[in-house]
């Protein structure tokens, strides 16, 4: 085997990392001597060019900058790709409301069944369609599109120096891009972890990373109240990219609290860029990751909307709003806006809509027709810039949904663990709001906070 520096060590992650290069030298040294390969010039000009495109998408002055500009660029594509296609599904299910309620005035249904059918029912799982179908196809076809062309193992490489800064494994950025998809799937992924203590330190932050469920409403709230286009993908770049240094901040935390340790060392082999397979990439992120989540959201929101016209009807969600509405305005949001972020705990896809029954009347919900009169809806209840990003940064940090917390706890095998799961990104949350809006409001920047 190769010899090792013999220079004095300056900490066990020193010690690691010499063996890891030791090893690496002595596997391509083995592969030297087994094999013999016949190269053409363009095949070494091919190679020659790969060495150069990774030292620029690895390189420490560039890796991260680049990084930076692939994401705000994904989510301008998305922002203005969403617009149309939104509209037309919005005036497609405001057509298929009114004839709904001409089917159910002719059969003379009852006026409560009419509520709940519509207004609760169709309604909600209306705007989930309208809000989350188009961006939802739009960017995990384009992040598809990066993971098959091999960009995703450099971005791994990237992180893997902050995650063991932090006492983690930098294969939890791979766990971190499984979550863009789904956190439940995240939380899955971090199998990949050998080690028992990093394994947990990434369960228990994948929820930091934005999931299906909640990038659409992120997406569309920062193109209200960002004005959209540019200044709106970058505002939802800066959140994806504090949520990513939140993730490093309380790995920091645990791995010097209740989960010490040192990090094991993470070998990777960058593989070869690929060409990819437009098509086929497409088509796997339309059915494997667009359809499916779309089927589990609407499967979620059509009880969740029956429940809410029921809970509103009845007067008890505006008591509960008004009982959580002190703690919330502290945090720069109100009583409904807490009390939605409860209800919609089975899915985060719901939270918007359910937030906008109980806005309205008797848990009315917004006709689909109505979207782009959403920025006006949440201003007239009091919204201003301030309120929007607390949203945001609540809905970023906040707990695990309901499937999420089953998959931890069947990762896991504790309640224990699915406690904090639940206590860590909501503390987080909490205490990231309340930060913000007293600073905000120090500062006199409630109402034009992104003007």
């Amino acid at each position: 085997m190769s010899a090792l520096n013999t220079a004095p060590c300056k900490s066990p992650a020193d010690l690691q990392e010499r063996v890891a290069a030791a090893l690496f030298r002595e596997a391509e040294a083995i592969a030297n001597r087994a094999t013999k390969v016949t190269e053409e010039e363009d095949s070494r000009a091919l190679r020659y060019l790969e060495r150069k495109l990774d030292d620029f998408l690895t390189s420490r002055r560039t890796g991260f900058l680049l990084m930076t500009a692939l994401l705000a660029f994904i989510f301008w594509l998305t922002l203005v790709g969403t617009n149309y296609p939104s509209e037309a599904l919005a005036r497609l299910f405001s057509w298929g409301e009114k004839q709904i309620l001409a089917f159910l005035g002719g059969l003379n249904a009852p006026l409560w069944l009419q509520g709940i059918l519509v207004e609760g029912i169709y309604r909600t799982v209306s705007w989930v369609v309208a809000v989350m179908l188009p961006p939802m196809a739009i960017f995990f076809s384009l992040f598809a599109l990066l993971e098959d062309v091999g960009y995703l193992p450099r971005v791994a490489f990237n992180l893997d120096r902050l995650f063991r800064a932090t006492g983690a494994h930098g294969k939890q950025a791979l766990t971190m891009a499984m979550g863009f998809g789904c956190n439940a799937v995240g939380v899955t992924a971090c199998r990949i972890i050998e080690a028992p203590r990093e394994r947990l330190l990434a369960i228990l932050t994948n929820v930091f990373t934005p999931c299906n469920g909640r990038l659409p409403t992120l997406m569309a709230l920062a193109a209200l109240f960002a004005g959209g286009g540019l200044a709106a993908s970058l505002l939802l770049c800066a959140l994806v990219l504090g949520g990513c240094a939140i993730t490093l901040g309380v790995c920091y935390l645990l791995s010097r609290t209740f989960l010490k340790g040192l990090p094991s060392y993470f070998v990777l082999e960058l593989p070869p860029f690929r060409k990819p397979q437009v098509g086929r990439v497409l088509l796997r992120s339309l059915l494997d990751r667009t359809a499916l989540v779309l089927v589990r959201a609407v499967t979620v929101a059509a009880p969740a909307g029956a429940l809410l016209w029921v809970l509103s009807a009845s007067g008890l969600a505006a008591k509960a709003a008004a009982a959580l509405d002190p703690l919330a305005r502290v945090m720069g949001l109100d009583g409904f806006i807490l009390l939605a972020f409860v209800l919609g705990w089975p899915a985060n896809e719901i939270v918007l809509p359910v937030l906008l029954a109980c806005y309205l009347s008797a848990g009315t919900m917004v006709e689909a027709e109505s979207l782009a009169g959403l920025k006006a809806v949440l201003e007239e209840h009091g919204w201003t810039h301030l309120t929007a990003l607390c949203y945001m940064l609540f809905s970023l940090l906040h707990f695990p949904c309901g499937t999420t917390l089953v998959t931890i706890y069947r990762e896991t095998g504790s309640l224990r663990w699915v406690c904090w799961a639940v206590l860590i990104p909501l503390a987080t949350a909490c205490l990231a709001c309340t930060l913000v809006a007293q600073l905000a409001r120090a500062l006199g920047l409630v109402t034009s906070l992104f003007t």
